[in-house]
């Protein structure tokens, strides 16, 4: 998993999170329980990718999170194209610290 620390460099979220599940059927799994998280944080999530579970896409405003079967992730390399190798150099932010608190329930 990878946290992205987004402020100031996009207007569509402060904080985007790209996660990988091994099957469908776990990233719907994941899909739901960060949907679930995000719900009872207050935010107001719009899911797309369910039925086919290869990409979902969480949107929570605030935090966007993207869960991949592997090689969907590896097809699309969301990491290069939002640097994730500078946010990984980053001391973590308060959007990670709640990022991770989402993820961990």
């Amino acid at each position: 998993m990878i946290v992205l620390d987004l402020k100031g460099r996009t207007s569509i979220t402060d904080t985007m999170i790209i996660a990988t599940g091994k099957s469908q059927r776990q990233v719907g799994a994941m899909a739901d329980h960060v949907e679930k998280a995000l719900k009872q944080a207050g935010q107001k999530v719009t899911i797309e990718g369910m039925p086919q579970c290869d990409w979902v896409l969480v949107d929570g405003g605030d935090i966007i999170v993207h869960l991949f079967r592997p090689e969907v992730r590896a097809f699309y390399n969301l990491e290069k194209m939002w640097g994730a190798l500078e946010a990984k150099a980053d001391a973590p932010t308060a959007s990670a610290v709640r990022a991770k608190a989402i993820e961990q329930g």
